[in-house]
């Protein structure tokens, strides 16, 4: 089934005519542009808030990884600070 083209969306539009007549259509096609914009915005905004905490989750990891690298080398630092004291004494 492929995209509505024009003649299909012909043949829609006559059947709501003959179906809901002239003077209700063009109400019930303001509550349909409504719905569907406002089922737009609703879609946007959950994607964004994806999308935002996607970001947050990737930052919060960047900073475990951060810390985590610098963790083994602040324990050489401290190590190398500890024995310091040892190599000027026996010296």
């Amino acid at each position: 089934m492929g995209p509505i083209g024009m003649p299909e969306l012909i043949i829609i539009m006559v059947i709501a005519l003959v179906i809901f007549g002239p003077r209700k259509l063009p109400e019930l096609g303001r509550s349909l542009g409504k719905s569907l914009g406002e089922f737009k915005r609703a879609s946007n905004e959950l994607k964004n808030t994806l999308e935002e905490e996607i970001r947050v989750e990737e930052q919060r990891d960047r900073v475990e990884t951060a810390k985590a690298q610098a963790a083994p080398s602040n324990t050489v630092a401290r190590e190398a600070a500890e024995d310091a004291p040892e190599a000027v004494k026996g010296a």
